[in-house]
């Protein structure tokens, strides 16, 4: 990672959506990435916060529209 990487995550605002068998948590968090505006995060965690995966950055707007989605649909 670049040096000047950094994130700030709102700790008040960390779900955890599932842990796997290794302790890896996959996660919805508020995160500022390089100081910009917090966003909706959803990405995998190490057991430490050290490392994460690949993940997917939202906005309010997004997170909204994807709540949307999920209440419409049959989830079986």
């Amino acid at each position: 990672m670049a040096e000047d990487f950094h994130y700030e995550a709102d700790e008040n605002e960390r779900r955890v959506i599932s842990t796997n068998k290794t302790g890896w948590t996959l996660e919805l968090n508020l995160i500022s990435w390089g100081g910009r505006p917090a966003k909706y995060d959803i990405r995998s965690w190490a057991p430490d916060h050290e490392k994460m995966g690949k993940g997917v950055t939202l906005t309010k707007e997004d997170l909204a529209s994807l709540r949307s989605i999920l209440d419409s649909m049959e989830l079986g």
